[in-house]
Parts: structure tokens; C-alpha cells; sequence
């Protein structure tokens, strides 16, 4: 098992990263002062993996367990849903005191948190992620939202969990395509803050897609840790967390003009690639550190072209991505292979071009 810290001062915790964690859950939860009632809010499939084992490991702690299902897919990301859990964790008497644990992916942790940072104005929130992308990404750094009509995440809060318990053991049972997409944010986080990830990622690649536990929880404890430190150093969005969205502006202006035929995770391969064909353009980034994120994107069995879509569609995206301050849009850019930088300085018209295939 590894740890990572996420130092908030009276909001630090741990991120636990090993196999079978789950069965460690409610000596992991009294080690953080929790005891007593514990909700598990999850999906129908997950809790059919899942749920037995995590809720035989809190009552054998003492804990009283309830379970609340919630169908799958981001639809259920709303407020009408929300509510409904408002409804259901009165009914099984949740107090302030009771943990709220998010058992599930992305969907499930930023529903679930935004429930606990609002139900009784917050209650305790344990983050149990099961896919590779909930367990590097998101359910670290306590951003909790839910949609609101057609925009995401637009009603929200920061919430920092009390602690994340990643057991790479439920990525084995991710369909393959499934973690295919989710390592884009893996190498997302290589390039942005570690470029001996990134070179782990080209030695391990086939470890990783085979699943190799050893080599699923070096991943998810580098990522992690590298998501631990920005989040230290900007809690609530002002600077540097930008970083993050890494190959996300464009990303998502394809998964935009696509509607959302491609995938995030392909769609962020693909963003990465023109924001790194972009820097290269500008003399910036070398053309070797462009080629090797090229070629690992492609072994990784993502995308690095956009796919049949709208061109207009996908700038006109990108005119109106939330990180537009003042009519320019802010672009992450490799400075090298472990290094970006934040710039407002690029034109579309070469967005337009390294989209189009012209390096």
C-alpha cells in the first residue's frame, strides 16, 4: 500500500493506494474519528461489485450501513437527484456526524460530494474510487458539482473528503476501452509535473494495460501525488490548478461539436497532441518531446487526430470554454515533457491549422 498526503492544514488527509483496501475501509474511517452511521451512496453495477465487500468491512468497525443507489450515467448528475438523496438520507436517519462514502467513478464521487458538502450544510465525505480516472483525478481536491441543465458542473462547491480509499483491485474489473480512455489523464499528469512518469509509462505500457498491480498502483500513486501537490499550492481554482486541464481546452470543444460520439478521454488525447503541435510551433516545445507524446498516446490506443467533426463547431467551442478571460482563451502548453506553462498568447487560426493536420 502507498499513501499520499493532501496537506490543507485542518483540511489535509490521506489518498490510501494499494489492493484490497476495500476490506480495510472501516479501520480506515475510525483511524480518521469516524464511527457510528455510514451511508454508501453508489450504482446499481458497482454495489453488485462492490458493495457486499465494503459494507461486511464497515460493520465488522461498528458502523451502521446504509446504501443508496443512484442509475448510472451523467444525467443523474442534477439537482432532481440530489434532492431525491436529501429525501432518502433523512430517512435513514444520516446525521452531521455521518459519513457520506462515494462509492463509484467520476459521476458517483461529484454527485455524492456535492450531497455531503450541502445535506445538514456538510456532512463527512469518503472518497471511494473505482476507476482509474476517479482514483487520479477526481476524487482528489474536493471539487463537488452537479449539472444543471446543459451545462456540467455548473452548481458546486469545494469540499475536501476526509479521506480516499483507491483499490486498484476494482480496475480490474474497468472494461478495456474504459481504462484505454482513463490513462489519457494519466499521461496528462506525466507531462504536465513528471517526465520520469512519463518515461515509467513507456516502459510499463504493457504492465499497465495488462493490468499488472504493481504497475496500476505506481501509476495511480503518481498521478495522485502530483494532483496532491497543485491542489496544495491552489485549493480553489485561482492559478495554477489550471494546469490541470492539460489537452482539456480543446478536448472538450471535440467532445462538444461531436456530441459527445468521442469520448473524453480520446478527445483529451487528442487536445493534448494540438496543444503540444501548437508549442512546437512556436519554438517551444522540441520536436523529440512532441514525437514521444505522439507515439505514447498512439500505444496507449487513443487518438492524436480529430475524427470527422465540424471544424467551426470545434472553435466556436473553444471561443466560449470556460477558461475565456476577457475574449482570449487560456491554453495549457508543454514547455517540455514534465513542464507547462499557462499562456493567453495563441491564435486560433493555428489552432485551426495543427487541427487540421498541419504541424
Amino acid at each position: 500500500m502507498k499513501k499520499v498526503l493532501v496537506a490543507l492544514g485542518s483540511n489535509s488527509y490521506n489518498v490510501y493506494i494499494g489492493q484490497g483496501l476495500l476490506r480495510q475501509a472501516g479501520s480506515r474511517l475510525k483511524e480518521a474519528g469516524l464511527s457510528g452511521r455510514a451511508v454508501i451512496i453508489t450504482n446499481p453495477v458497482v454495489k453488485g461489485l462492490y458493495g457486499d465487500i465494503l459494507t461486511r468491512a464497515l460493520s465488522r468497525e461498528g458502523f451502521n450501513v446504509s446504501a443508496l443507489l443512484v442509475p448510472d450515467g451523467e444525467e443523474q448528475k442534477s439537482l432532481e437527484t440530489a434532492g431525491r438523496l436529501y429525501t432518502e438520507l433523512t430517512a435513514v436517519y444520516a446525521e452531521r456526524t455521518t459519513p457520506i462514502l462515494a462509492l463509484g467513478g467520476g459521476v458517483i464521487g461529484d454527485l455524492a460530494g456535492f450531497v455531503a458538502a450541502t445535506y445538514l450544510r456538510g456532512v463527512p465525505l469518503v472518497q471511494v474510487p473505482t476507476t482509474l480516472l476517479a482514483q487520479v483525478d477526481s476524487s482528489i481536491g474536493g471539487k463537488v458539482a452537479v449539472d444543471h441543465g446543459k451545462l456540467k458542473n455548473m452548481v458546486g462547491a469545494f469540499y475536501q473528503p476526509r479521506l480516499v480509499i483507491a483499490d486498484i483491485d476494482t480496475l480490474k474489473t474497468l472494461p478495456a476501452a474504459i481504462l484505454t480512455e482513463e490513462l489519457a489523464e494519466v499521461i496528462k499528469y506525466a507531462v504536465i509535473r513528471d517526465r520520469e512518469l512519463f518515461a515509467y509509462i513507456e516502459r510499463e505500457m504493457g504492465r499497465i494495460k495488462s493490468l499488472d498491480e504493481e504497475a496500476l498502483e505506481e501509476i495511480v500513486f503518481r498521478s495522485a501525488g502530483i494532483k496532491a501537490g497543485v491542489v496544495e499550492q491552489d485549493e480553489t481554482d485561482l492559478g495554477l490548478r489550471a494546469i490541470l486541464n492539460y489537452g482539456h481546452t480543446v478536448g472538450h470543444a471535440i467532445e462538444s461539436a461531436s456530441d459527445f460520439r468521442v469520448g473524453h478521454g480520446a478527445a483529451v488525447a487528442i487536445g493534448m497532441v494540438a496543444a503540444a503541435r501548437v508549442s512546437h510551433r512556436q519554438g517551444i516545445l522540441g520536436r523529440d518531446d512532441l514525437l514521444r507524446l505522439k507515439s505514447l498516446i498512439e500505444r496507449a490506443g487513443l487518438p492524436t487526430n480529430v475524427p470527422p467533426v465540424d471544424m467551426g463547431k470545434v472553435i466556436e467551442a473553444i471561443r466560449h470554454d470556460k477558461k475565456v478571460r476577457g475574449g482570449r482563451v487560456t491554453f495549457i502548453l508543454p514547455r517540455s515533457i514534465g513542464e507547462v506553462f499557462i499562456t493567453d498568447e495563441v491564435e486560433l487560426a493555428l489552432v485551426e491549422q495543427v487541427l487540421a493536420g498541419q504541424e
